[in-house]
């Protein structure tokens, strides 16, 4: 028998989300009939969605625009690190390790999933590349294969603007491969950010 029209409703909803199938959507949904306190992650997710939105600057989440990171005058404007999600600019303040500005791709370069370069924030990126002041662009995506394609993308994206006397730097290979940067602790942060190293597309190879 199936379930009722709003029950139903609500296990295609949960199904939705990146990683959950229909027997996941299914326990989800119990536990939400379950839970007395339900009705106030309903009112959290409706907030999220009214009261949120994209920094005009460097596309993080944000109540306010500019964010509070972009609009704080204390910020080291000559880098700017480089990430895949919001998660990853929150880990890294909260680490404190880092005291630059924050450029949000929001995803990472992954075609099988149909997240294409068009997705990405890089025209955005690129235009903040006229800064008078940005001597350094930090490439901080997931040491993954997703990550280190998406790394390559923002690589060429950078050099076809041509900035002179821009530093394009990797963060170093201290970050454990195939891991990701909001499960890592403060050390590993901070020395893949002081052992970053500059970076450059390889030539073509001859045909």
């Amino acid at each position: 028998m199936a379930y009722p029209a709003p029950i139903e409703a609500l296990v295609e909803a949960f199904q939705r989300f990146p990683g959950i199938g229909r027997r996941s959507a299914e326990r989800l949904t119990f536990h939400v009939l379950r839970d007395p306190t339900a009705r106030d992650l309903a009112r959290a997710i409706d907030r999220a969605v009214s009261d949120a939105t994209r920094c005009a600057v460097c596309s993080n989440v944000t109540e306010q625009d500019p964010c509070s990171i972009c609009a704080d005058d204390e910020r080291d404007v000559t880098r700017l690190c480089v990430v895949e999600e919001p998660r990853h600019v929150e880990t890294l303040e909260r680490a404190g390790v880092f005291r630059g500005r924050y450029h949000v791709l929001m995803g990472a370069l992954n075609p099988s999933d149909g997240t294409e370069g068009r997705h990405l924030s890089l025209q955005r990126l690129v235009a903040r590349l006229d800064a008078p002041d940005l001597a350094e662009v930090i490439l901080a995506t997931d040491p993954d294969a997703e990550g280190e394609a998406t790394a390559l993308l923002v690589l060429e994206a950078i050099e076809s603007k041509g900035v002179p006397g821009l530093v394009v730097t990797r963060l170093a290979r201290g970050l454990p491969a195939g891991s990701a940067i909001e499960y890592m602790h403060r050390g590993v942060l901070e020395d893949a950010l002081e052992g970053r190293r500059p970076v450059r597309r390889r030539p073509a190879s001859p045909d």
